[in-house]
């Protein structure tokens, strides 16, 4: 078993009787029956259907905790309150009060002085603990944020602000449609209309996918072309794998006429997860 701290996310708890129905009529995820130790992925969108932050969602007390990128609490509580109106939710910045972690790999999850979730996105991403601040790891645990870095890349599983851009990205090119980030069975939530036009049509063309490096990675945001056409951009890469946000139509143009795919002074061979279910280049090609 291994573990990190994820000393870049924050915490936001929503509590209040009107909790689950208010984050259930902004969250792309039914969050108001999560039972206890199960969590959720979802994001909050703009009304024209893009990322505004991605996030973990659980039970917590009598809330649910929101496990997202701690330099946007405060604009996510804010956000959240302009939409309370007259419902009865308390929105709290518990950052300061919690350590995020994550546990994965072989062996039993250990006891933690406080809750532990099992992330909702792939098994293999293992659990996320939330650990009062100043409570540490237990012993024996090894691994640190490079090896989750490292783990979560070569699982192929993006991470926002690094894979894709917040307030530019559709929940499909951020592949939350494959990693149990949309629930398209329930309810009304914003910028539901635009993402459910995307999942009947099958209009994404666009898509974060794993890559495999040929030489130095580049930068996130390095622009990934095809001979002198801009076909996407990097992102977070880690032990000659990263991941890219496509354009896959044109990877499959690339693919067919034998013109290789360069980020910066790297190669870049673009690879299948197993957890994609979406047309990739080949399948695209030969369709």
């Amino acid at each position: 078993m291994r573990g990190a701290f994820l000393d870049g996310r924050g915490v936001l708890h929503v509590a209040g009787p009107d909790a689950g129905a208010f984050l259930d009529n902004l969250l792309t995820s039914d969050v108001a029956d999560l039972a206890p130790g199960r969590a959720a992925y979802a994001a909050l969108l703009t009304p024209q259907g893009k990322i505004i932050v991605d996030m973990i969602a659980s039970r917590s007390g009598d809330g649910f905790r929101l496990d997202l990128p701690r330099p946007l609490v405060a604009d996510v509580a804010r956000r959240l309150a302009l939409y309370r109106l007259r419902s009865k939710v308390e929105i709290a910045d518990r950052s300061d009060e919690f350590r995020v972690a994550a546990l994965w790999g072989d062996g039993l999850l250990p006891r933690i002085e406080g809750d532990l979730v099992s992330d909702p996105r792939l098994p293999a991403l293992g659990a996320r603990a939330y650990l009062p601040t100043g409570a540490a790891l237990p012993e024996g645990l090894s691994g640190g944020l490079d090896a989750w870095r490292a783990h979560r890349v070569a699982l192929g599983v993006p991470y926002g602000g690094l894979d894709f851009v917040y307030g530019e990205t559709f929940p499909h090119e951020a592949c939350l449609d494959q990693l149990g980030g949309v629930d398209f069975k329930k309810g009304c939530y914003v910028g539901q209309e635009v993402v459910s036009r995307m999942e009947h049509r099958g209009t994404a063309r666009t898509r974060v996918t794993p890559v495999l490096l040929d030489g130095l990675p580049a930068p996130i945001g390095s622009a990934v072309t095809a001979g002198e056409r801009t076909i996407g951009r990097m992102g977070s890469s880690a032990d000659g794998r990263g991941l890219a946000l496509l354009r896959l139509d044109r990877v499959a143009d690339a693919r067919a006429a034998g013109t290789p795919l360069i980020a910066g002074a790297a190669m870049l061979t673009v690879v299948k997860a197993p957890w994609a279910r979406f047309d990739f280049p080949d399948e695209i090609h030969a369709a």
